[in-house]
């Protein structure tokens, strides 16, 4: 699995960079959000958070300035039913991050389906199985109500989407807090990861 890639820009487009890393180019898909964040352009040198998918037909890689931008790729292409990357990469592109979390959190759908190729039906379902299966809208109601630090968020959906159950990972989270309050979110991540082997 390519999990980062660290080069240079070869070539540079809205939609993807060709990076090279050490003499290999690697063609990188990425939402808008990110060339936005990057501004690249040939020889600039980049740090991507990246995630492989892997087809039958394809093996695509897709890039993120962000590891909040990766992290909301992968649940949503992981726990959304019918959400491919290609609506998952519209979504990114559509709209900020943090957007679209408010939106699934107060059920927005009206404004998620403003986003060009999802529809209201699309939004309506995300909106859905982003409450009932994971509880994700109401991790990011805490975080905006100030029930919780957004690095305890990020850290907690995090390992959701790597496939932990929302309730370990919040209990692997809140030992870590207790030792370390103010660890930033990779800490917080690397120290449940640790708690739950």
């Amino acid at each position: 699995m390519i999990a980062r890639l660290r080069g240079k820009v070869l070539e540079a487009y809205p939609n993807r960079l060709v990076v090279d890393v050490n003499g290999v180019g690697y063609e990188v898909h990425v939402p808008i959000s990110t060339f936005d964040k990057l501004h690249p352009h040939e020889g600039v040198a980049v740090d991507l958070r990246t995630h492989l998918h892997i087809r039958e037909t394809a093996h695509t890689l897709y890039g993120f300035a962000t590891e909040e931008e990766r992290d909301l790729f992968l649940l949503l292409i992981d726990r959304v039913s019918g959400i491919g990357p290609a609506i998952a990469m519209a979504i990114l592109s559509g709209m900020p991050a943090g957007r679209f979390k408010a939106c699934v959190a107060n059920g927005e759908i009206t404004e998620l389906s403003k986003i060009k190729g999802l529809g209201k039906k699309t939004a309506e379902r995300i909106v859905l199985e982003l409450k009932d299966k994971v509880g994700v809208a109401d991790t990011w109601q805490e975080v905006a109500s100030g029930q919780m630090a957004p690095a305890a968020a990020d850290a907690e959906l995090a390992l959701v989407a790597l496939g932990y159950k929302q309730v370990e990972a919040r209990k692997a989270v809140r030992k870590v807090l207790d030792v370390t309050p103010d660890a930033p979110a990779e800490e917080l991540i690397r120290g449940a990861l640790r708690a739950m082997q």
